[in-house]
């Protein structure tokens, strides 16, 4: 009888299975195959069978922690964010429909390998699983998320290329005033602004000049707050990836696994163009010349949506391309046609294949896809080499033309010719001072001074300009030596500030050599005669010199067409001595009102606040917040912290140091690690805010790598949907 019973039970779990649908199916099976611990700091560690087993529970542990972000990435990159915004994101949307319409991105995921296949639909399952386990959590606007969206967003940079690309001048070109758009004079491709020198640091560090013999990686991006979280997955196929992952993505961004790491910094290579496309127009349509040819303008009628007083309304527009890219605006006459690097498969190829590299060799290798745009990448790794690569897509241009404007498309020259190989781009491997350093600088500086001459590479491969943390990373390196990583970690938060060495010794002299000195300003000078240029808590200095710096950067009369570095090097000697006084004068004056005495401590004016869990964040000098002893990055600061202090009188951060890691590569991997506020988006999560006062007391955290270091932290463990 209890025989017969056991088939019973098995014949109604078969005939229910059946009942399945072929994503449930999935579902099961992946629940079946997937574990998830989460440690003591909520860093989820998941296990799979399989990649795709580990890629399912890694977007469910994603969801967890933040499914508003996961669906914001996923609204912006697919062009559906007027349907939640209104009308004024409508030409958001049409930028992205420019690249890639739904249509193309189904068309290029149908041609991606099988293996890529099953992690795109493990991407979908593991998201669509925690929505349906979690019926209270309402999406804004994506109920159901698809295996294609991966190609949306593939490359793992904050927006993405694209979001160089105005959108007024999209709305201008394809807006309600079209027609006199097309001929109205527009600027050129917004590119990276050289007085901006924020970005992001890495650095490798050789075993010559470590205490251990073995090779170090600094991981530190400077992102918005809260844009990356931490993880750490794991399969029985090779996956052993731990970092920082962009909400919604399959891979991890920037990281290691225990035989390398890798970095990523923002680069200032060239690695998009503007073509300026001669347009006439006939009773064919409209056609572009190309040498002695007339080309048809490629066009596509799309249709969007945006919001409008609790409905839909219905958008159509026309898009134009041609063989040079997408037309996103116009320049007197002509049509702006924008070249950039857009092979989805590829990028997404990439973006994984890397966290499964076992060496410098297979790293390489990724390399070879070319569609790491953006991005230069610093690497260290298990054998002791470390690398540099300054950039990674780049076309080759016929060096006659002057590709930092826009060219003009009618002429054949102009043209890409292919990309350059990862052996021509600007790189180094194994440098004999042992150390490499980024700072979104000069590559040429990346091992030292004067490594590489920049007349060896083409002009468009990099702008030879420093700025001031590469100047303050470069003084620090040079004297390193026997480093263990808690002294990574030290040199990666020097607290001393280059820009101020300029700026603060001529507001001195000005002082010193005026005939009559105000002696309302005496005392401020004083502290500042007495500084030693390093950022603190209690720095009164500190206070004074970024809102005396903010104040010339706003009210000082300058020359035009200066690096950042020269510009404070003339507010510091080369402006009007009585500006220097006035501008001070007025510092201290703002100071006073808005905290009630000049010589306020930094910490009271620095802070660290997060209320909710929301994307955009607000903030409120009347509730709690804590004191951070960090400064921007504009200053030379390595470790990057920089603010907001809109309708308040306090900073608060929103950008800067977020996911920070240190490696050590030798028979085992040693990390330590570091992420702003807390793992979880939920206030009401203990990993909501767990981590604000070891970020500011710069207190890492050791990472559990290995399972039984794992296991030991393990604070949950859990299969999906439990």
């Amino acid at each position: 009888m209890k025989h017969f019973s056991v088939l019973i039970f098995l014949f109604l779990l078969a005939c229910n299975n059946n009942n399945l649908t072929e994503e449930q199916k999935r579902w099961e099976k992946h629940v079946a195959n997937t574990e998830i611990i989460r440690d003591d700091f909520g860093v989820p560690h998941i296990f799979g069978k399989t990649d795709a087993d580990a890629v399912f529970g890694m977007l469910y542990a994603q969801c967890e922690d933040d499914f508003k972000r996961i669906e914001r990435n996923y609204i912006w990159a697919t062009g559906r964010l007027a349907e939640i915004e209104g009308e004024d994101a409508i030409y958001s949307d049409l930028r992205a429909n420019l690249f890639m319409t739904k249509e193309e991105a189904l068309a290029l995921y149908d041609e991606c390998p099988d293996w890529l296949k099953k992690l795109c639909i493990a991407f979908a399952d593991g998201i669509n699983y925690y929505l349906h386990k979690n019926p209270n959590v309402k999406p804004q606007l994506i109920t159901h998320f698809e295996p294609w969206m991966p190609l949306y967003f593939s490359e793992g940079s904050i927006g993405g290329d694209i979001e160089t690309i105005a959108t007024s001048k999209i709305k201008a070109f394809y807006g309600d005033n079209a027609a006199q758009a097309k001929n109205t004079v527009h600027n050129g491709l917004i590119r990276e602004h050289e007085n901006d020198p924020t970005g992001s640091n890495g650095f490798a560090i050789s075993g010559k000049l470590t205490q251990s013999g073995n090779a170090m990686l600094l991981i530190n991006p400077h992102t918005s707050f809260f844009f990356r979280g931490e993880i750490h997955v794991l399969s029985e196929e090779g996956l052993n990836a731990y970092g920082a992952v962009t909400w919604g993505q399959f891979f991890v961004y920037q990281g290691f696994n225990d035989k390398v790491g890798w970095m990523h910094t923002s680069t200032n290579s060239d690695f998009m163009d503007t073509f300026l496309e001669t347009v006439t127009k006939t009773d064919s349509g409209y056609f572009y010349k190309y040498g002695d040819e007339q080309r048809k303008v490629e066009s596509k009628e799309i249709t969007l949506q945006y919001a409008s007083n609790g409905t839909l309304i219905s958008k159509t527009f026309t898009i134009y391309r041609t063989h040079h890219g997408p037309i996103t605006g116009s320049t007197d006459d002509k049509w702006e046609a924008t070249a950039m690097m857009w092979n989805p498969v590829d990028a997404l190829t990439q973006s994984y294949s890397r966290t499964k590299a076992n060496g410098n060799k297979a790293f390489r290798e990724t390399m070879n896809y070319k569609t790491n745009s953006s991005n230069n990448t610093v690497y260290a790794d298990a054998d002791g080499n470390i690398a540099y690569y300054h950039g990674n897509f780049i076309p080759k241009r016929n060096p006659i033309f002057n590709y930092s404007m826009p060219v003009d498309g009618s002429i054949k020259e102009t043209d890409w010719q292919g990309l350059h190989t990862v052996d021509e781009i600007i790189n180094v491997t194994n440098p004999a001072g042992g150390w490499i350093q980024n700072c979104n600088s000069s590559p040429f500086s990346c091992a030292g001074f004067n490594t590489l001459n920049p007349d060896d590479y083409p002009a468009y491969m990099s702008r030879n300009h420093e700025n001031f943390r590469s100047i303050h990373a470069i003084s620090l390196l040079e004297k390193s030596k026997q480093l263990t990583l808690d002294q990574l970690i030290a040199l990666a938060y020097s607290p001393y500030l280059t820009a101020f060495e300029q700026l603060i010794p001529g507001l001195i002299q000005s002082y010193d050599q005026t005939a009559k000195p105000d002696q309302t300003i005496k005392d401020a000078v004083e502290e500042l005669r007495n500084w030693d240029f390093t950022v603190s808590k209690s720095s009164v200095a500190m206070t004074l010199a970024h809102f005396y710096a903010s104040e010339y950067l706003q009210n000082g009369v300058r020359p035009k067409e200066l690096s950042f570095i020269d510009l404070m090097q003339y507010f510091g000697t080369g402006s009007p001595r009585e500006e220097r006084i006035k501008l001070f004068k007025n510092t201290l004056q703002n100071i006073t009102s808005d905290f009630g005495q000049w010589n306020t401590p930094w910490g009271e004016v620095n802070r660290f606040q997060r209320l909710d869990g929301s994307i955009t964040q607000t903030f409120n000098d009347s509730l709690p917040s804590t004191a951070v002893g960090m400064a921007s990055s504009i200053w030379g600061a390595l470790a990057s912290f920089e603010g907001n202090r809109i309708k308040n009188k306090r900073i608060y951060g929103t950008s800067g140091n977020s996911f920070v890691a240190v490696v050590e590569f030798g028979d085992k991997v040693i990390a330590k690690s570091m992420l702003v506020g807390g793992q979880s988006s939920h206030p009401d999560s203990p990993h909501f805010d767990d981590q604000i006062q070891p970020y500011t007391d710069v207190q890492f955290k050791n990472v559990a790598y290995y399972r039984e270091d794992v296991e030991k932290r393990a604070k949950r463990k859990y299969r999906p949907g439990e």
